[in-house]
């Protein structure tokens, strides 16, 4: 089952005590950090949390699904996303 942002903004109210405005705003706030770290080509970490940095990807050739055409893919860039130790043990172990 997922989670949405809604669900999110009021849990965390819940337990803060914080109205959901003010966590909403600050969620956004994290979210704008994040961009501008990423967009920089810079790694954010939160230890035992997360880490964020943007990759690069070379350029490729495909094929266009449809036609089977092969087609050349531009170079870009992603976002790799890594999972902390706290967010690990969350997770627990397979059962």
């Amino acid at each position: 089952m997922a989670k949405n942002r809604s669900e999110l903004v009021a849990e965390v109210a819940e337990k803060s005590g914080l109205t959901q405005k003010q966590v909403s705003d600050v969620l956004d706030g994290v979210f704008d950090v994040f961009s501008d770290v990423v967009g920089k080509g810079e790694k954010l970490t939160i230890p035992g949390w997360l880490s964020v940095e943007r990759t690069e990807r070379a350029a490729r050739k495909g094929r266009n699904p449809q036609t089977g055409e092969e087609i050349q893919i531009k170079a870009g860039y992603s976002v790799k996303l890594s999972a902390g130790s706290k967010l690990k043990a969350a997770a627990g172990t397979p059962k």
